[in-house]
């Protein structure tokens, strides 16, 4: 029977009533009208007028009939029968008489307009079914519930579980087919041969050409670029990339793609031919892309490295200067004394100078200080001064290997990058070093670049060209068309006929309108009243001032004074950590699996399908070796076959990924928000972001350089999002410690739980004025905090308007001409963010620097300031606002020493090489953090509850202050246990642990 793609759990639920019908549904779908009753007045006996109207509602309820009309809930029966005026004591004996039954069923489905599965009605399934397929790679139990509802919303009876089953199973089967042979009939047969030869081991080597080109570079050099820069030209050699396949679904594009990456050459090998070819041509049109991205990682990693090495050494050597630059000065210090010296005469000042001091001393030391002393240069070009015979070993090759595109303010940098492409050719056609293009180069590296009128230091304008383009390309105004993080974000947003269309929906959306003029006179409403607000409470406001420094307003207030926690709190929080079972990390894992069924979220990367025996048990073991930073040996059980290292190898390659993880970890957030306990912590709208980071001692182009982190070492950044329940619901992982805000709207935008947080916390290196103005137009609210209030500036949007005392604290006013010039282009932006049309970080790079999107960054500032203001009025006006901020970061600080003790496994460092591995390990100690604080809230609500029915009635001001981010009951270390009683896997809870004589006497002491 082909439905193995189905839980027991799903395949008994369809078509069955899974529990009694709440109030709600059956109100909904068992209410009799009075046409409904006239229907059944048709039928003579009571029994039958029952039975017609038990199998109506389950029809409308269920969208199917029961192969044993009586056996429904009881409540069923007992609603239909108090609105027919009848009982209901034996119907169900009467109630059997098969034809009865079917004639029964076939009146209802007439008289209800339902359309029975037949052939006609199976031809349009299975049609939607080729949409869906097509268009997506939702696996397939997941689209046997889709098509479950897409039924009943038809109005069309449901068909037999096996019947659905099979036609899913084959229309997946013949889509896949048909997407292999359009792949490979794009291919002519030599690019055929040279896709088949990548499985071949070339003579004299131990891998394939396959396993060669998967190996992504991990060394940050000048050689390490030159061989990723020959990767690349091997990928293009294939001679695939410039093969259009826009018109196929990108989603299985993927899928093909990412197999490729990860499975073995000899398991591809054995694919059919239209298969293998399939999957190879899609995972070397992603690889170019991923060749092309790593090629501009290293290059990035590369400049900045030699930056960092040149102004170490830049430093180093001015450290041992000073001695020579003391004794210089010193020298002059005595020839401007006799200058100064009233008392020698004008005229015999040289020869003083020159007797006390000689002519060669002086000159030595004019000379050195000449030389030691800072000069008027870039830093940059001082820290890159000595890097030029480094930049030699890969420029030929980075000239020739990639190309840039760039934004129209780009053009100067794009002619210079020309001119030395045109330069490394060489020829007739070499241009002179006189020609070189000089917009491009600032003023203060002009001097060493053009050290006379005709002259050119080539050395110098190629470290100025390439200084330049590394900061162009990090903030996309330089950007390469074939790569997938170094892209053209402006081509992605919304444009011509496409925003037209959008344009009215996105600003219903938005709840914005389209007139600029109306948006600022409500901004500038919106701004008198706050200030009106605070001004009104400063006089009564003992935490707020507002004072003068140096001629300037600022203002100042109160720090926030520690909460009390009451005598209650206290004690209720030791009774209930005491009773928490203990419990082993592993067991955990599986009991949280066991109710949410988090497992069934991985899926394998070829066929999107779940089932493998004891899955669950290799799943939870992978995500506990990763999230424990232990590694698999640790975990692996060679008498357990589903705990053997290989298969636990095999589930990490195939099914333990970034969006199979997102899938579970979205589970664990639901389960989160329906506890009741949860929900007295927060409703879900309220969220905090915040980094942790971590060390990486092993190469890698994924992390970067902070001392105050990282100490001599690399690391990266994991910045993830906390709600107010508690759980993460988003993570990104960071190389070293880029500015937070680049990623903060990313976290809101891309994650993919049912919570929808509408304001978000954050410290003050999440901050800018764009991320405010951002938040504000796609009706977020931004709430970081501000570590000095006196350096920040309050606006206002009309010079003329008058805020009592307040006034000249708001002096600085907004260019609103920019907010109305731009104003279209701000809601082509958020409606283009909104439909996901554009990943929120490559907008946040390309608005972080002037002079991208046509002054459209500048525009977003000057809104965002509005927003930013209101914010400040707020945050020093209402202590209960700064105290919930504080509440909800404390929350995400909380849960990150969590997430430290579970990741306590070789020092807590991070041995992943590549973006993926990184990204994989940390979304599964995410995930396992999240299970961790599942399972406490559930038995902190069990013991609530047990305390509720001994101790009496409990304050929901305690109760709101408990926390869930405990650990000291749970055995991280040692040997990992995958077993569960029978009884918690079967769904039911641990018995809380009664406090022993001696813990209560503490208790009660404390």
């Amino acid at each position: 029977m082909p439905v193995e793609f189905l839980s027991d759990e799903q395949a008994a639920r369809y078509g069955r009533y899974p529990a009694d019908p709440s109030p709600e549904q059956l109100a909904r779908f068992f209410y009799l009208s009075p046409q409904d009753i006239q229907f059944l007045a048709g039928y003579r006996r009571t029994y039958t007028q029952l039975g017609c109207a038990v199998q109506l509602g389950t029809l409308r309820f269920l969208g199917t009939f029961l192969p044993v009309p009586t056996q429904v809930p009881a409540v069923v029966v007992q609603t239909l029968a108090r609105q027919l005026h009848l009982t209901a004591d034996t119907w169900s004996d009467q109630y059997t008489r098969p034809n009865t039954l079917h004639d029964h069923q076939v009146q209802v489905v007439a008289y209800l307009g339902f359309r029975p599965f037949d052939g006609r009605q199976a031809f349009r399934l299975a049609r939607w079914l080729y949409a869906q397929v097509l268009t997506s790679t939702v696996r397939p139990s997941v689209l046997f519930d889709l098509a479950t509802a897409h039924l009943v919303a038809q109005r069309v009876v449901l068909p037999g579980v096996t019947v659905l089953a099979r036609l899913i199973a084959r229309v997946r089967e013949r889509t896949g087919r048909h997407l292999y042979r359009q792949l490979r009939n794009r291919l002519n047969p030599v690019q055929q041969q040279a896709l088949e030869s990548l499985l071949v081991v070339p003579p004299g080597q131990r891998l394939t050409r396959l396993e060669a080109l998967r190996t992504a570079p991990t060394r940050v050099s000048g050689p390490a670029l030159v061989a990723a820069l020959g990767r690349l030209d091997h990928v293009r050699a294939l001679g695939v990339g410039d093969i259009s396949l826009h018109d196929l679904p990108e989603a299985r594009l993927v899928r093909l793609a990412r197999h490729a990456q990860v499975a073995w050459g000899q398991t591809l090998a054995r694919m059919g031919e239209e298969r293998r070819l399939a999957t190879l041509f899609a995972f070397v049109q992603a690889l170019e892309r991923t060749a092309t991205d790593d090629v501009l990682d290293l290059f990035d990693g590369l400049m900045t490295s030699l930056a960092l090495r040149g102004e170490t050494k830049r430093r180093r050597e001015r450290l041992r200067s000073l001695k020579d630059l003391d004794q210089a000065a010193l020298v002059l210090h005595q020839a401007v004394r006799i200058l100064l010296d009233e008392s020698v005469p004008e005229a015999h000042i040289r020869n003083q100078v020159l007797g006390r001091i000689g002519e060669a001393p002086l000159r030595a030391a004019a000379d050195a200080v000449q030389a030691l002393a800072g000069s008027a240069d870039d830093p940059q070009f001082q820290a890159l001064s000595g890097s030029y015979a480094t930049v030699r070993r890969f420029l030929p090759t980075l000239l020739a290997g990639v190309t840039f595109e760039g934004a129209p303010s780009a053009k100067p940098l794009l002619d210079a990058w020309r001119f030395l492409q045109a330069q490394e050719a060489g020829g007739r056609g070499r241009p002179k070093w006189a020609a070189a293009p000089r917009s491009l180069v600032p003023k203060s590296w002009a001097r060493r670049v053009f050290p006379g009128k005709d002259e050119v230091n080539p050395a110098a304008y190629t470290l100025c060209v390439l200084d330049r383009l590394h900061q162009a390309l990090r903030r996309r105004e330089v950007f390469v068309a074939t790569s997938e993080r170094y892209g053209d974000p402006r081509a992605e947003l919304l444009q011509g006929e496409a925003w037209e269309a959008a344009r009215e929906a996105v600003a219903r959306a938005l709840d914005r309108s389209l007139d600029p003029a109306v948006e600022l006179v409500r901004l500038q409403a919106q701004l008198r009243a706050a200030y009106r607000g605070v001004g009104e409470s400063l006089p009564h406001n003992t935490a707020l001032q507002v004072v003068q420094q140096d001629g300037q307003p600022f203002v100042r207030v109160s720090p926030l004074s520690a909460q009390e926690e009451p005598a209650s709190l206290t004690h209720l929080r030791e009774q209930l950590a005491g009773q928490l079972p203990r419990v082993e990390l592993a067991a955990l894992l599986l009991e949280v699996d066991a109710f949410t069924d988090l497992t069934g979220a991985f899926t394998h990367v070829a066929d999107g399908q779940t089932k493998a025996l004891d899955l669950p048990l290799s799943i939870c073991a992978v995500l506990l070796a990763q999230a424990c930073n232990i590694g698999l040996k640790a975990v692996a059980r060679p008498e357990v076959p589903a705990l053997t290292l290989p298969r636990l190898s095999w589930v990490q390659q195939n099914y333990v990924r970034a969006e199979t993880l997102a899938a579970a970890n979205a589970r664990l957030v639901d389960g989160q928000a329906r506890l009741p306990l949860a929900q007295a912590w927060g409703g879900g709208e309220v969220a905090s972001a915040d980094g942790m980071r971590f060390v990486v001692p092993v190469r890698t182009l994924h992390a970067g350089w902070n001392r105050k982190y990282y100490g001599s070492q690399r690391g990266v950044t994991y910045y993830n999002f906390t709600g107010d329940q508690f759980t993460g619901f988003h993570g990104i992982v960071i190389p070293g410690t880029l500015r937070d805000s680049l990623f903060i709207l990313a976290g809101l935008l891309e994650q993919q739980t049912n919570l929808d947080p509408r304001e978000i916390m954050a410290d003050t290196h999440g901050y800018s004025e764009v991320v405010f103005g951002l938040f504000a137009l796609l009706g977020y609210r931004f709430s970081p905090r501000l570590a000095d209030l006196s350096d920040q500036r309050f606006w206002r949007l009309n010079k003329e308007d008058d805020y009592g005392p307040l006034n000249e604290l708001g002096r600085h006013v907004i260019h609103s001409r920019l907010i109305h010039d731009h104003w279209d282009d701000m809601l082509r932006l958020a409606g283009s963010l909104k439909l996901g049309k554009v990943k929120a970080t490559a907008v946040m790079r390309t608005l972080q620097r002037a002079g991208s999107l046509s002054g459209l960054g500048r525009a977003m500032a000057e809104f965002g300031r509005v927003e930013k203001t209101r914010y400040l009025l707020a945050y020093v006006q209402d202590e209960a606002y700064r105290r919930r901020i504080l509440v909800q970061l404390n929350r995400g600080e909380g849960r990150h020493a969590l997430a430290r003790a579970v990741f306590h496994g070789k020092k807590g460092e991070l041995r992943q090489r590549y973006r993926e591995g990184m990204e994989d390990q940390l979304g599964a100690l995410g995930l396992v953090v999240n299970a961790l604080v599942l399972w406490n809230t559930r038995y902190l609500q069990q013991a609530l509850e047990q305390w509720q029915e001994t101790e009496g009635n409990l304050n929901p001001d305690d109760v709101a202050r408990l926390s869930p981010l405990l650990h000291e009951h749970v055995n991280m270390l040692g040997r990992y246990d995958f077993t569960l009683p029978e009884a918690v896997a079967a769904g039911q809870l641990r018995p809380l642990r009664a406090l022993t004589d001696w813990e209560a006497s503490l208790s009660e002491m404390a």
